[in-house]
């Protein structure tokens, strides 16, 4: 099930608007470029930003997210129709023989259940070619991002073209680590309707994530900082064999 800030229609519209400098998709791009993928399968897509960035370097692309409305979001912006769009997760994939598969943003720590993140980890693993890679971040649980998830650091308003002032905010609902529990709240200012979003987070440890790497058949290549977020993030590159 995806959160409400992605699956209702009305909040799936606002996530580009709310969220415009996306320069942490900059390491992802160069990541692509480098291991020179052709064919990429885009994990948890949302509203196809990075997935369009890379159709834009010509690289054939699929992307998977449960949420339909953030699908319809990502269907309706030029250039979509050159990708492959499917509304589910990497668990009940149709075959496919990608290059790389990626996991940007909170994706892979969206996926908060254990049985879920596993059978992401196998169906990434299917999905690829032998000797393909799949990249993903994930927080380092030691930094307690959590802490700054209040509404003082978060509070903003937000002008939308067509739907107009939207004020925003984030609260820190619950921390049981691993699991950490938030909630967005969105005012629109046009009809004055509240809507709320939670969702939960699971902080792995990197020795954790590297074990259940190995576990479903892969090799840990490198574990990089993430460039927007020096120090306080891991980056992993996984290799299938």
């Amino acid at each position: 099930m995806a959160d409400d800030c992605f699956a209702h229609p009305r909040l799936a519209a606002l996530h580009d608007p709310l969220d415009p400098d996306r320069s942490d998709l900059d390491a992802y791009l160069r990541i692509a470029e480098d291991l020179g993928a052709r064919r990429v399968l885009d994990i948890g897509c949302g509203t196809g930003t990075f997935a369009l960035l890379l159709a834009d370097r010509g690289i054939e692309v699929v992307g998977v997210d449960p949420a339909r409305a953030s699908l319809d979001v990502a269907r309706a912006k030029p250039g979509s129709g050159r990708l492959r769009w499917i509304c589910g997760d990497a668990a009940d994939l149709p075959p496919l023989r990608v290059d790389l598969a990626t996991m940007t943003a909170n994706v892979a720590q969206a996926i908060a259940d254990p049985r879920a993140w596993r059978q992401t980890l196998r169906g990434a693993h299917d999905a690829l070619r032998p000797g393909g890679h799949l990249v993903f971040e994930t927080r380092d649980p030691a930094e307690r991002a959590w802490e700054g998830w209040t509404r003082e650091n978060s509070h903003r308003v937000t002008e939308v073209p067509g739907v107009g002032s939207v004020e925003s905010w984030v609260q820190l609902v619950e921390v049981r680590r691993p699991l950490v529990t938030f909630r967005w709240t969105y005012v629109f200012a046009a009809d004055g309707q509240v809507l709320t979003s939670d969702s939960t987070l699971r902080f792995r440890e990197r020795d954790e994530v590297e074990r259940d790497l190995v576990t479903h058949g892969y090799v840990v290549e490198d574990v990089r900082g993430a460039p927007d977020r020096p120090g306080r993030e891991f980056v992993f590159l996984a290799r299938r064999r």
